[in-house]
């Protein structure tokens, strides 16, 4: 009777728990779906945002792959199953636009005019053409203005003489407006828009004087100007656009400016109307790359010194790092860890501001090294081109070589010191020792390693940049470019640095750049190989 007692105690128990644990996991169940629910929510608006503003740009197919990736991931998370769909998908995903994205759009822009001067479409080029080259119209009529603003965008409210409201800005030109309000000759309100107090246009002075706003679609009709947000005039171009002929004419000079089919107007001169606009040019940037003179010659210079740099970096850094670790591998040595700590310290602090630091410290006047080291010499140490080369490297090898005396160490520990004794009872000298045994079998382990450490001195893009910004400069070269930099600083500074960016240029020396590093690893992996077959 007990025991029956028990029984069913026991059972109500086991009932009860399950139906907590039931409880607990339905309850854990609608946490998650409703977590689900928030996170593509809010993937979905993000997406229908991105999309909505590429439309507006007419990028059609990216926005049009904003959309399909988004529905694609809802889909994939709202399926039952497909585990490994919803495992892959958020890596895929930004595998997608972060690497195969910025490969194709590097490997488009190689093939086309795209920098300063050729930034947009044709149209921008002949809006901007017509703007920039605008003047007075003498006798022009004085339009009463009232600025008005919609989202962030300024824009023109005036009254037409027949009385009606007109508002326009700089992408719409003036068009009729219902619903303004006008109160003494102003206008005060504008549906829509928000009408500028006077401490506002006097913040916004700068942006307000640039501002033309176009009369007509004919860009031909000149565009409304002002300087004190009271008052507009009229403006008309020196040029004059002819669509059905497809030329720009100079009224002053005459000079007539046609489509010379690499993204300018040029007259027959030569002489170039700028901006242009962004065309597909071919092969023509790698053909610059490889015939004009002002640019291989640099490249080749600049191609030789990213190898030296790359190779000398890891000789150096791969020789002190293992010297230390075998010094501090010695069981005879007394605090290792110690010492090891110590040796790990450059390791510890970023890679830039170290740099910097350095950069201070060989500064030729000012610097700790000529005044304290070397009695106040003025060594040039970033300013003279073969110094800055020797700077560069001895500010790697005091970057680099914690990394390597941490992997040989690790490398060393690995490998059992049986067959250091065997070889050594067999009649062998310590140094033979380490060279046929010890050494074979640490390249096998660290191979790899020295490979990956080339391809990132390769493009060691912050210390170049850090310590001597490529510099000292090289004048007689066709683009921005000096006697440390490598390749990758050197695509840096011919995309973004200086007056002149060519991104088409830079875009082609990047491509170079990828078939140069992917055979060196595939032709060192292939070799590492080898190594591998002494186990």
């Amino acid at each position: 009777m007990l025991t029956s007692t028990t029984t069913r105690a026991d059972a109500r128990a086991l009932d009860g728990r399950r139906a907590r644990r039931t409880a607990e996991t339905a309850s854990l169940g609608w946490k998650l779906l409703l977590l689900k629910i928030t996170v593509l929510g809010l993937l979905n608006a993000a997406s229908v945002y991105a999309a909505m503003v590429l439309f507006f740009n007419e990028r059609w197919l990216i926005g049009t792959l904003v959309v399909v990736t988004g529905a694609l991931i809802t889909w994939i998370y709202f399926q039952r199953g497909a585990l490994p769909a919803k495992y892959l998908a958020p890596g895929v995903t930004f595998l997608l636009i972060f690497q195969v994205f910025v490969i194709l759009y590097s490997g488009y822009v190689a093939f086309t005019n795209y920098g300063t001067g050729h930034n947009s479409t044709k149209e921008h080029a002949i809006h901007a053409i017509m703007l920039q080259t605008q003047d007075r119209v003498p006798d022009s009529p004085t339009y009463p203005l009232t600025v008005v603003e919609r989202s962030g965008e300024l824009a023109f409210a005036v009254t037409a003489q027949e009385g009606e409201v007109l508002v326009g800005s700089a992408d719409a030109p003036l068009e009729a407006i219902d619903g303004a309000l006008v109160e003494e000759g102003r206008i005060v309100d504008v549906p829509g828009h928000t009408v500028l107090s006077f401490t506002e246009l006097m913040e916004r002075q700068q942006e307000l004087s640039t501002l033309a706003v176009p009369l007509d679609e004919d860009p031909n009709a000149g565009a409304l100007r002002t300087q004190d947000g009271q008052r507009a005039y009229v403006y008309t171009s020196r040029f004059v656009y002819d669509e059905s002929s497809d030329t720009m004419t100079n009224t002053e000079s005459g000079e007539t400016y046609t489509d010379g089919g690499e993204g300018a107007f040029v007259t027959e001169s030569g002489e170039q109307l700028m901006p242009g606009w962004r065309v597909n040019v071919g092969l023509d940037n790698f053909v610059r790359a490889i015939t004009e003179e002002s640019i291989r010659g640099p490249l080749l210079y600049v191609t030789a010194w990213t190898f030296a740099f790359a190779f000398l970096s890891v000789a150096s850094t791969f020789v002190l790092g293992l010297f230390l670790a075998i010094v501090f591998n010695d069981p005879r040595m007394r605090s290792r860890r110690y010492y090891r700590l110590v040796m790990i310290l450059p390791y510890a602090f970023p890679g830039f501001l170290s740099a910097l630091v350095w950069a201070g410290m060989m500064n030729q006047e000012f610097g700790f090294i000529n005044s304290v080291l070397f009695g106040g010499a003025a060594i040039p140490w970033l300013s003279d081109p073969w110094l800055a080369k020797l700077s560069i490297l001895i500010v790697n090898l005091w970057l680099g070589f914690p990394y390597m005396f941490l992997v040989c160490t690790g490398a060393l520990q690995s490998i059992p010191e049986e067959l250091t004794e065997a070889a050594q009872m067999d009649g062998a000298r310590p140094f033979q020792a380490f060279r046929q045994i010890k050494f074979p079998l640490l390249l096998v382990s660290i191979a790899p390693l020295l490979i990956s450490s080339f391809a990132f001195n390769f493009n060691n893009f912050n210390l170049v940049y850090m310590l001597t910004g490529g510099g000292p400069r090289d004048i007689e070269a066709g683009i921005n470019v000096g006697s440390t930099d490598i390749l990758i600083s050197m695509v840096y500074k011919v995309a973004f640095v200086g007056a002149q960016s060519d991104y088409g240029l830079a875009s082609a020396f990047s491509i170079l750049i990828f078939f140069i590093v992917g055979t060196i690893s595939v032709i060192a992996f292939r070799r590492t190989r080898a190594l591998e077959e002494l186990n």
